[in-house]
């Protein structure tokens, strides 16, 4: 990311697709070449992780840390590899357009893949290739399985209320479910396979067409997940295995009363006995997915705020400091540094500059951030910008910019921006504007939010953080992203030297 470049932040689930959700399917080979036409270096995703209903549907609250998301599977290329056929998808039933609704995709989907497991088992095709994936993701995979069909069998309980014996990992009762469950466990690996060899043709095709994927890996899992039932000593858990500390964040931009993620905080302590062993086998397994990522809340690993899990808010916590030059310098022993973007977003220390200095991580700049009262020596103003930075006009928990600047910011903040751009802009303007204002600055990367891009409004909004419904929906239409959206972005992309060098063969 030392090359001046510039990407678009769209999730897999916004795409457009007759199955109620975004996949992995046609659309996104036709939004690689959409990228790819407008000489773009970066499509930028948010977590792969499955999600849970339970959780709001966030890919940032996943049952595992490593297994990716069956729903983004898609019906079509199961059609076209003969592992279902036509008359398998029936009639689709009428999704909303423009809204991902999780509770109708859910069973439709689930209903798809049982389909797809049993004429594979019928047919025997691929199973080589199935095997060999098993074997090499068997890390994780028979640890995810093995939970993921426990906690169904048990409807739903979370793995803290199942029998001691299976709470506790016993290994005979591990045994014993693992037998009664066996054919349940291979429906979900096989689930997990078909995401990956999906996921791997789509990432090869991106790549082949000079096009990174920028990948998010949140830095906390849930306690009802695979991990923290399976690796509980790296985990502030108490004896019964309930968290003692959770995590969250200090009253914020988004919240009076902080943000309480909930989530155990990690024990770094036994994770630095290990040389971190948990964390490079993540790492190393969301860079096979990924080619760059962003290590969201990167705070967090410099100190991280706890609290005891009987707070109700997330006023009354604690800073409590990290590993953080010791977990760095494992991590750069193993993996290049311009592999990472640092998510330095919200109450930034001076310790926490000092890590990304020492260490020359990229940090994130938000222009909707950018027009407070600290004026002109703002950070997130263009001409303050250091290079090693990656720009946004906003990212998935902000309003889109029409939203933001209709409905959220001051008339002060109004003049600035005016003062900032040199004329008076509507809201209808506004993200045209600051896209260009990130384009035209000193930082190396731009990512530019896809509603930003078709300037839509606050209703494209991805997520309100410190909410529980109503996120993660918004979904691009199947001709909204027209030939104008592209002559825009190719046009701001090469005036402003980001346009990505065509390397590819003719």
């Amino acid at each position: 990311m030392t090359q001046r470049g510039s990407g678009i932040l769209i999730h897999i689930t916004s795409l457009p697709s007759p199955f109620g959700i975004g996949d992995l399917g046609p659309s996104a080979y036709r939004f690689a070449d959409f990228l790819a036409q407008t000489k773009q270096s970066y499509w930028q995703v948010l977590p792969f992780n499955p999600t849970d209903q339970a959780c709001g549907n966030s890919p940032y609250s996943a049952p595992s840390a490593f297994a990716g998301n069956p729903l983004l599977i898609s019906p079509e290329l199961l059609m076209e590899s003969g592992l279902l056929k036509k008359e398998d998808i029936g009639e689709t039933p009428s999704f909303p357009a423009g809204r991902c609704d999780y509770a109708s995709v859910i069973p439709y989907k689930s209903g798809l893949l049982r389909r797809a497991y049993d004429s594979f088992k019928t047919g025997g095709k691929e199973r080589g290739a199935f095997e060999t994936f098993c074997k090499k993701n068997e890390g994780w995979l028979e640890d995810f399985t093995l939970f993921f069909v426990t906690k169904k069998h048990f409807q739903g309980k979370t793995w803290g209320e199942w029998e001691k014996d299976l709470r506790e990992r016993n290994p005979e009762s591990l045994e014993r479910i693992r037998k009664d469950l066996r054919v349940e466990m291979e429906q979900e690996k096989f689930c997990q396979y078909l995401f990956f060899k999906q996921w791997s043709a789509l990432k090869s095709y991106c790549n082949l067409k000079g096009i990174q994927f920028i990948g998010d890996i949140p830095i906390y899992v849930n306690h009802d997940s695979a991990d923290v039932w399976a690796q509980s000593e790296i985990f502030n858990l108490d004896k019964d295995k309930k968290p003692l500390g959770v995590a969250g964040v200090p009253p914020d931009y988004f919240s009076k009363t902080g943000q309480l993620w909930g989530n155990p905080t990690f024990r770094w302590d036994r994770l630095q006995k290990t040389n971190y062993r948990w964390w490079l086998h993540r790492i190393s397994h969301n860079l096979n997915l990924f080619n760059i990522l962003r290590l969201d809340h990167f705070r967090g690993f410099v100190a991280f705020w706890e609290l005891p899990s009987s707070e109700p808010t997330a006023l009354h916590g604690r800073w409590v400091e990290a590993p953080a030059v010791n977990f760095f310098e494992a991590l750069l022993q193993r993996f290049p540094v311009h592999s990472f973007i640092a998510e330095d977003l919200g109450v930034i220390t001076p310790d926490v500059k000092k890590v990304m200095n020492r260490f020359g991580f990229p940090g994130m700049r938000i222009l909707q951030f950018a027009f407070g009262e600290n004026q002109p020596a703002h950070p997130y103003l263009p001409h303050n910008f250091p290079p090693n930075t990656v720009v946004y006009t906003g990212t998935h928990d902000n309003n889109t910019v029409k939203g933001w600047f209709e409905n959220e910011i001051t008339p002060q903040e109004k003049k600035r921006i005016f003062r900032y751009l040199g004329k008076e802009v509507s809201s209808g303007q506004a993200p045209v504007e600051l896209i260009r204002l990130g384009m035209m600055s000193v930082a190396n990367t731009v990512v530019i939010p896809a509603q930003d891009l078709l300037g839509l409004g606050e209703e494209a909004r991805m997520n309100r953080p410190a909410t529980l419904s109503g996120n993660w929906e918004w979904r691009l239409l199947p001709d909204q992203l027209t030939s104008s959206h592209a002559e825009l972005l190719l046009e701001l992309t090469e005036t402003y030297g980001r346009a990505k060098v065509d390397e590819s063969p003719h």
